[in-house]
């Protein structure tokens, strides 16, 4: 069976602006995420009153911030 593409919308090209810009949200958006993991990792290294994966994390979140 045939289909009728003279029917169908043509299809928006992907604007390299909106990708670009797609791809700045979601870097961001991971960026935040590993660093609200890192703290969560900080509060529990403290809890377990474990200095050096304390140590070990605030470097790593100053190397990311």
């Amino acid at each position: 069976m045939e289909k009728n593409l003279a029917n169908t919308p043509p299809q928006r090209e992907i604007n390299v602006k909106d990708s670009e810009f797609a791809e700045m949200v979601l870097n961001k958006a991971l960026h935040n995420f590993r660093k609200e993991q890192i703290r969560k990792e900080i509060d529990q290294s403290l809890q377990d009153q474990n200095k050096e994966e304390f140590l070990r994390l605030t470097e790593e979140l100053k190397n990311i911030s």
